[in-house]
């Protein structure tokens, strides 16, 4: 029978890992103060740099291609070392391949149980 987490412990994406949590990402329909729009990916974002608990929050055109589950559903998002590497070792399941958006930061999205889970990787981890 598989071991139960007790509450007082850690997920084991953070402790046997090595995944450190980054961001709490947020769908929203409500405009937002100090928004940043990301064109090709057709939304808005905003909060993370002035949230001390990595709060951001998203609020997507209608015509995104950004998959419809991180649209509607709030996502964690946990920094890795080596996304391709986590992808295959733990055999996640992709929903958003990874890619690069922005200089240096290498991005993919993952579903758990219906919920979805961003992956980051930056350039200085290599």
């Amino acid at each position: 029978m598989k071991k139960l987490r007790e509450d007082n412990e850690l997920p084991p994406v953070i402790s046997d890992w090595g995944w450190k949590y980054h961001h709490l990402g947020i769908p929203t329909s409500i405009k937002m103060p100090d928004e940043t729009y990301l064109e090709k990916l057709k939304f808005y974002v905003s909060g993370f740099a002035t949230s001390p608990f990595g709060v951001e929050w998203m609020r997507f055109e209608k015509d995104s291609p950004v998959n419809k589950l991180i649209q509607s559903v709030p996502h964690l998002a946990f920094e890795v070392k080596d996304i391709s590497n986590e992808i295959s070792n733990h055999k996640l399941n992709v929903i958003s391949e990874p890619e690069s958006n922005f200089k240096g930061i290498k991005v993919a999205m993952i579903e758990h149980n219906g919920a979805p889970v961003e992956l980051i990787e930056f350039e200085r981890n290599k």
